[in-house]
């Protein structure tokens, strides 16, 4: 079947809270109900997002947070005009595995305001049908990292983690949920339909 209009499901949280995974199991599971959807990433492979890609692998130097937030814009620009709305326009799911709520919290854990940062996306970005937001301790959640990586990102600090995951527990709206990304990744899978069976009629 195919939903009404095209609908934008971001995934959101710190690393570690498993949501990569949730996003692909969410696709496989669309796919296997003949809903057409795309799932993509932030940031991306495009030339900004590459950019901001060796700046997580080689550490920050001497980029201001200002002109990392300028980057990340740029490559969510990009995403929109080239992936994001010619899917949406074809009544297409897009699951994206980050978003503006990543960059607002991520900078505001900089000590940039994060609510400036939502605003000034949302004036160009889609506004999502539905932003899960992951939740779960942010030493479990560099622990995971570590066990799974040869190397930490450059955003992968502990202290730094909580300042982040401090920040999306702030976010407020009525199309916001939170998920504790706590049990198998089947059970929080299921949270994860519970989530958005509203945004679809499987009947």
């Amino acid at each position: 079947m195919k939903p009404a209009r095209g609908v934008l499901i971001v995934f959101e949280g710190i690393d570690g809270t498993g949501k990569s995974t949730q996003c692909n199991l969410l696709a496989k599971s669309l796919s296997e109900k003949k809903v057409p959807n795309i799932a993509l990433a932030e940031p991306t492979r495009g030339t900004w997002g590459m950019k901001i890609r060796r700046l997580l692998s080689e550490g920050r130097g001497d980029i201001s947070p200002e002109e990392e937030l300028s980057w990340f814009v740029n490559d969510r620009k990009e995403d929109i005009e080239i992936n994001i709305m010619p899917a949406l326009k074809e009544n297409k799911v897009v699951i994206m595995d980050r978003y503006y709520f990543s960059t607002a919290a991520y900078q505001g854990a900089l000590g940039l305001d994060p609510d400036q940062i939502r605003l000034e996306n949302e004036k160009f970005a889609p506004i999502p049908d539905r932003v899960l937001i992951f939740l779960n301790s942010a030493e479990a959640c560099l622990e995971r990292i570590e066990s799974s990586r040869d190397q930490k990102s450059a955003f992968e600090k502990l202290d730094y983690l909580k300042n982040v995951q401090d920040i999306f527990k702030r976010f407020n709206g009525p199309n916001i949920r939170f998920i504790e990304s706590v049990g198998s990744i089947s059970d929080v899978h299921k949270k994860v339909q519970a989530e958005i069976d509203d945004l679809f009629d499987f009947n």
